[in-house]
């Protein structure tokens, strides 16, 4: 495809930072032709990092504040966004996405950027009071609820759990963080630094209990306590279920496009449909060693959009050496993590001093990542090292 199209032009499903960063770089890249955004929000696409955090914390912080671009955007650019619009399947033959209120809208490029969905707990009861995070009225919802909360159990203690945790600590609600691992984020940064989180979480009041499950919830029209597997029943006015998302593909079933946590792409975003391209949370893009991976990061999706864009259009995709980065706020500490460690590398702690910390991910010899609490330049500079593949000794020297 070049810079113009055929008659339906290119449809991006999804409202959120990866379907806001494609259109962009289409139009970045002089591609003229028709483009439509479809989103089952109301909202203009927005960024989703901040939920957890500030628009939680404060009613200062709305829409406005975490909205990516103003309809403006969308107008000068000639971008159609059809808001309230959810997707409910595609005909790859016939090249159209089927809409939940049984419309249809053709493609001739096709791009998903659905992201995730939370996880639900299976048969948690319909209560006032449990709570789930991934959409900005959610969010709301939340802080709602948060309002006239005195304690709450958030269950699971990954990144967005332990943000809501500080988020409700920082309104002054008494917290229970409930994670059936040896620590907070064990299966992402392994338990000796998960026990460094803990203690973060700890030192701000948090009853942070690790090793332990939820059996029950428990009340009578509103939420009332938490039965957890050990036998502890917990009163509670709020639950927040943290339990993790997955990728948002079950409308894609019977379309014939390969899903495997996620959608299955090559590395240049291709689905295994003609025409049909993925990127974002909900895509598993295949790397230089040939493996599927998913990324849930926030900077990965610009990454993805630059190399996806090119490839749609039939332009070449820029050469670059992608080395993954997030972060994580929790209180007035910044957690940031460069490069892929992984719980079983093996973890240097070379800086600590009771609340802010730095460690080195050694995997065969070779840094494979670094996790820095409070101390942003010391990650920051490792960056080229882990690009490099550099044997850890040259970091640790």
């Amino acid at each position: 495809m070049g810079s113009s199209s055929g008659t339906q032009g290119i449809v991006i499903v999804g409202g959120g930072l990866a379907a806001a960063r494609t259109a962009e770089q289409l139009r970045r890249a002089d591609y003229s032709g028709p483009i439509t955004i479809l989103s089952d929000e109301e909202h203009l696409p927005y960024d989703r990092p901040p939920l957890s955090k500030e628009v939680l914390r404060s009613e200062d912080h709305g829409l406005a504040d975490v909205t990516l671009k103003p309809q403006e955007f969308y107008d000068d650019n000639d971008i159609t966004l059809r808001l309230g619009a959810a997707a409910a399947g595609v005909d790859t033959a016939a090249r159209t996405v089927s809409l939940a209120d049984g419309g249809t809208v053709g493609y001739d490029e096709l791009v998903l950027a659905t992201g995730l969905v939370p996880r639900r707990i299976p048969d948690m009861p319909d209560l006032d009071g449990i709570c789930v995070l991934r959409s900005f009225d959610e969010s709301l919802a939340l802080r709602r609820a948060a309002a006239s909360a005195r304690r709450a159990v958030v269950i699971g203690a990954g990144f967005i759990g332990c943000e809501v945790a500080a988020s409700l600590r920082g309104l002054d609600v008494q917290v229970v963080l409930v994670e059936p691992q040896p620590a907070p984020l064990a299966s992402v940064l392994g338990e000796q630094i998960g026990a460094l989180v803990a203690r973060l979480h700890s030192d701000e009041g948090v009853d942070v209990r690790t090793g332990v499950g939820v059996s029950r919830i428990r009340g009578h029209g509103h939420v009332e306590s938490v039965v957890l597997s050990d036998g502890a029943e917990i009163d509670t006015d709020l639950v927040v279920v943290g339990i993790g998302s997955r990728p948002a593909t079950d409308w894609l079933d019977g379309s014939g496009i390969d899903v495997d946590n996620g959608v299955l792409c090559d590395p240049a975003g291709r689905t295994s449909a003609p025409h049909v391209w993925a990127l974002g949370d909900v895509a598993s893009w295949r790397d230089q060693s040939g493996h599927q991976v998913r990324v849930e990061h926030w900077s990965n999706v610009a990454e993805q959009a630059r190399v996806v864009v090119p490839a749609l259009l039939g332009q070449d995709a820029p050469a670059t050496v992608v080395v993954p980065y997030f972060w994580s706020d929790q209180y007035d500490v910044k957690i940031q993590c460069l490069g892929e460690p992984a719980a079983t590398d093996v973890v240097h702690l070379v800086e600590d001093d009771g609340r802010k910390f730095l460690a080195y991910y050694d995997r065969d010899g070779v840094i494979a990542g670094v996790v820095g609490a409070g101390l942003p330049g010391k990650v920051m500079k490792v960056r080229a090292k882990i690009a490099a593949g550099a044997p850890i000794t040259e970091v640790m020297d």
